[in-house]
């Protein structure tokens, strides 16, 4: 368990929602199913209709994930889609702090929060379940599918534990945290390579994931005078790196194509991501989170 019990959540901060796509890939090979995957994983952009298939449904037509039961720290700790809605009240408490004593003169604005299904349309355009979690600047909004962590442990090897899941919805909000200090008007995050602009970006998130770790233990919620989270154990640090690596770039690329190609990454290698993460982590600072000012990452 992650949350302290008697946390009080607000279930109306996340929305839910989504379309749903057919299922069949019309005539494409593996080859092309497996590319568009690497796309998605990568990039976050969704190329499924290069396989065929039918469109979208509207997200207001479909039903969404059911969140009046998740009021609580124990609720969160009992079920997935309560502690994607105690994990956003955690993360806009601490960046509220973090911001207002590290970075005077930035205020912090709560990012929207989607759960969907299947499939949605953004601003950024449109996304399935293949995208994996995803931040975008347009609408300044997290979306994701709650099947993305059952996919992260059963393909991509990586723990679906609490604090796990929990640091892949911080990494999204690392993202929102850099659309607020301007980071995205700053630098290419399409730049790729180990030690381009697009890696810098996420490994930048990954450490501010590592920030809210270190203050959501000491961070009291505001409604119920607890602090948000339990001081994470040796255990469920390990598990947090282990989904860190497992979503690295060299990882998925030798999974997915027998091979990793610096030359490539979007992401960062698996060691990348655990040491930038492990950098916001004990540090707690988002001074220590500048990648952009770092020699090599």
């Amino acid at each position: 368990m992650s949350f302290n019990e008697g946390v009080r959540s607000d279930s109306g901060r996340v929305r839910s929602g989504g379309g749903r796509r057919a299922a069949g890939l019309g005539g494409g090979s593996l080859l092309a199913v497996v590319a568009v995957f690497l796309i998605a994983q990568f990039t976050g952009v969704d190329v499924s209709g290069l396989l065929g298939g039918q469109e979208a449904e509207d997200p207001a037509t479909a039903q969404g994930v059911d969140l009046s039961h998740c009021t609580t720290g124990a609720d969160a700790n009992a079920h997935t889609e309560c502690r994607m809605v105690t994990t956003a009240d955690s993360l806009d408490t601490v960046w509220t702090q973090v911001l207002t004593s590290q970075v005077p003169g930035v205020a912090y604005e709560q990012p929207g929060f989607m759960i969907f299904q299947d499939s949605v349309s953004t601003a950024c355009g449109g996304a399935t379940s293949a995208s994996g979690p995803f931040y975008c600047p347009g609408d300044k909004t997290v979306y994701l599918d709650l099947g993305f962590f059952q996919q992260m442990e059963t393909d991509f090897g990586a723990s679906a534990a609490p604090l796990a899941q929990e640091y892949v919805v911080a990494h999204e909000w690392g993202h929102h945290i850099q659309n607020l200090l301007g980071t995205f008007q700053a630098h290419d995050s399409q730049e790729q390579g180990d030690q381009g602009a697009g890696v810098r970006m996420e490994l930048q998130a990954d450490c501010y994931a590592g920030v809210w770790m270190n203050h959501a233990s000491s961070t009291v919620d505001p409604d119920s005078g607890e602090v948000f989270l339990r001081t994470p154990s040796a255990e469920e640090i390990a598990q947090a790196l282990q989904t860190a690596a497992a979503i690295g770039d060299d990882r998925l690329q030798e999974k997915y194509q027998g091979h990793a190609d610096s030359d490539t990454w979007t992401h960062g290698s698996a060691e990348q991501r655990q040491r930038w993460l492990t950098t916001g982590l004990e540090s707690g600072s988002v001074e220590q989170c500048d990648t952009f000012a770092a020699d090599r990452v």
